[in-house]
């Protein structure tokens, strides 16, 4: 019983990634109904930023982890900036070309000039590790839980309560009457890349001491976040957090008791089985069309 609770523990902390991850997923679709594929790259940056910082110039972490969200929030606005509002064609193809375009040279600039290894930096602290009889819980692992309680929260606020959120969500529904009602859609489309940037960023920073960091990594949480986001239905906030927490609890379980060589393939598996039985995803909505 005590592993299997562990084995809970440990695929909700590597579901919380994958959680935030599918999160930028749904906030990008949501405000412009792009699917931004750069999106894993966010969380890569992030950590390989921060890493470097704290192990090459020996920034204080938490100066490191400002400075990494900051730069990769700009990365992200500059993916809305420089590709999707230049593009010629506004067609789903095009805006996945873009993103993925953008995302590889993206990896290519952290592998030249910020660091082609694998870089572990230490973990934030501020949080001692809770033993409960033979279960324990590192300081790290609640840092990264916490976070995703706290930006599911944020999130579900500023798209539910406040200006800025409905907003975004008028932008991407009706951009011309928006426009009439004096909100500009290219500025909701870019806070809408830059916040993605900022959460992949804060996401990477907190699994990089556990995982660690590497300019290859992007390509892996890409796929676990759009993965998620499309089991708990894309664009839907509380299924990207579901949908990550499901697919890291199915990994863990399947690496504990089977083999870790099958557990990427348990949780595309349980992904195929639901969209069979439920195309749009767990929490997704069927839009009825006329004909």
């Amino acid at each position: 019983m005590d592993q299997l609770l562990q084995t809970l523990l440990t695929g909700m902390t590597t579901g919380s990634i994958y959680a935030i991850a599918a999160l930028g997923f749904s906030i990008v679709f949501n405000a412009t109904k792009v699917t931004n594929f750069a999106n894993g790259e966010f969380v890569m940056i992030g950590g390989l930023l921060s890493a470097s910082l704290i192990l090459g110039l020996g920034l204080h972490p938490i100066l490191a982890i400002l400075l990494a969200c900051a730069a990769t929030t700009l990365l992200g606005a500059l993916i809305d900036i420089l590709g999707i509002q230049h593009a010629r064609r506004k067609n789903v193809l095009s805006f996945a070309m873009i993103t993925i375009g953008l995302g590889i040279t993206y990896r290519g600039f952290m592998q030249t000039f910020v660091s082609s290894e694998i870089l572990f930096p230490p973990v934030l602290g501020g949080i001692p590790t809770v033993f409960v009889g033979d279960l324990y819980l590192s300081g790290q692992n609640i840092w990264i839980l916490l976070l995703l309680a706290v930006v599911s929260a944020a999130l579900s606020v500023m798209f539910l309560r406040t200006k800025v959120g409905k907003a975004m969500r008028a932008a991407s529904q009706q951009p011309r009457a928006a426009m009439l009602c004096g909100i500009d859609p290219r500025l909701m489309s870019t806070l809408a890349f830059g916040m993605a940037g900022l959460l992949g960023a804060v996401a990477g920073c907190l699994i990089a001491p556990i995982g660690g960091a590497f300019y290859g990594f992007g390509l892996f949480y890409g796929l676990k976040g759009f993965a998620a986001a499309v089991l708990g239905g894309f664009g839907s906030s509380v299924g990207a957090v579901v949908g990550g927490l499901l697919i890291g609890v199915i990994e863990a379980t399947t690496a504990s008791y089977l083999s870790s060589d099958y557990k990427d393939a348990a949780g595309l598996l349980v992904l195929i089985a639901v969209l069979l039985l439920r195309p749009s995803g767990l929490f997704g909505r069927v839009e009825a069309r006329r004909v």
